[in-house]
């Protein structure tokens, strides 16, 4: 796999990740590998655990830019029609959680199983709801990336962990 990156070339569907679907974590070979490039980013956002201990992201409403799709090839177009080139960094409420922008070149492949892995279903209930976020990567670039998040039903049942990172 390529590992270099792509963040600012267009045609390409941008996944920020926080959990299992990082390098070294178990769903990562099996959904992952046919991904472009892998950096390292943040979002603005709290990090809690379900009872099962996998992790779930809220973040600020402000900072959801779109909600997705079932097509990933139109919710590329929304990615790259938005554009982020500033963000607010008041942390005050919010950490800045580190994780990984994964990149495809062909979303119509790879994204339907990361989100039927999600139990993301638009328009019905959902374990994730997939959004567009800002996220600032390595390099200090502001970028938009997808980004599976807890809708608020799920978070009645989590734990707050109050760290930046999972696990």
């Amino acid at each position: 796999m390529i590992r270099h990156a792509c963040s600012d070339v267009p045609g390409l569907f941008r996944l920020f990740v926080y959990g299992t679907l990082k390098r070294g974590y178990w769903n990562h070979e099996a959904y992952c590998r046919s991904a472009v490039s892998v950096e390292e980013a943040t979002v603005r956002g709290r990090l809690y655990e379900l009872p099962s201990g996998i992790p779930v992201l809220e973040v600020p409403s402000e900072d959801i830019l779109s909600v997705g799709t079932d097509d990933p090839v139109a919710d590329i177009q929304t990615q790259e029609s938005i554009s982020v080139a500033s963000l607010s960094r008041d942390l005050s409420d919010w950490h800045a959680i580190h994780g990984e922008i994964i990149t495809f070149s062909n979303p119509e492949l790879c994204v339907p199983p990361i989100d039927r892995l999600e139990s993301f279903r638009p328009g019905r209930s959902s374990l994730y709801h997939r959004v567009l976020v800002p996220a600032v990567t390595q390099a200090h670039v502001v970028v938009t990336a997808w980004c599976y998040v807890a809708p608020l039903h799920a978070l009645l049942s989590a734990t707050a962990t109050g760290n930046c990172q999972w696990p």
